[in-house]
């Protein structure tokens, strides 16, 4: 049976510990293949995002060390808010009789019941998500009747994008958090710097 992952985000930007749970779910679930889908209209974010093209350009550079996974941009190709549940059902269609896997951090299976169609997600797609902490999110997926979790092991990262966007209004080096690559864009692209 072929085995296909799912892993979206804002990636905004993307740093290593994104990086690290891709990898970590390549090896873990023996995926054929791990889709990476920069969010398009983020429903849930309060604050906007940066331009589609160069969360998309990131994206690209800071997996492109990781053959099975596949850059994917039909997220941002959509117009209105984007829904997991719908790139799961086009995942299904394209992957007739595959394994579909959804990647997640633990904060985002903390609120996985305020997911679009969760009971749909649940059903389509292990639900794999990366412990971050306490456990409070993988209890709560756990707690849910039919759901399948998976926990990916994985060291614990501080990483995040929040701390990276700080760290550049601040003037500080990110080049250890996301990557020489992506540290090269943000700043030949001058992201960042005003927010």
């Amino acid at each position: 049976m072929r085995r296909v992952g799912m892993f979206g985000g804002a990636f905004d930007p993307p740093h290593r510990a994104h990086v690290a749970l891709a990898g970590a779910a390549v090896q873990q679930l023996a995926l054929d293949r791990l889709y990476v889908l920069p969010t398009g209209n983020a429903w849930h974010k309060a604050r906007t995002l940066s331009s589609a093209g160069h969360r998309l350009a990131m994206t690209r550079l800071a997996f492109a060390p990781l053959p099975a996974v596949q850059v994917d941009d039909r997220e941002l190709r959509r117009t209105g808010p984007t829904y997991s549940v719908e790139t799961l059902r086009e995942l299904q269609a394209e992957h007739p009789g595959a394994l579909l896997h959804l990647l997640m951090g633990e904060d985002q299976a903390a609120g996985f019941t305020g997911w679009q169609a969760w009971q749909e997600i649940a059903q389509l797609a292990v639900l794999c998500v990366a412990g971050r902490g306490a456990g409070e999110g993988i209890a709560t997926l756990r707690a849910l009747p039919g759901v399948r979790v998976q926990v990916l092991k994985l060291p614990q990262m501080p990483e995040s994008a929040t701390d990276v966007r700080a760290r550049l209004t601040r003037g500080q080096e990110i080049g250890e958090l996301v990557g020489p690559a992506v540290a090269g864009y943000i700043e030949s692209h001058h992201l960042y710097q005003n927010t």
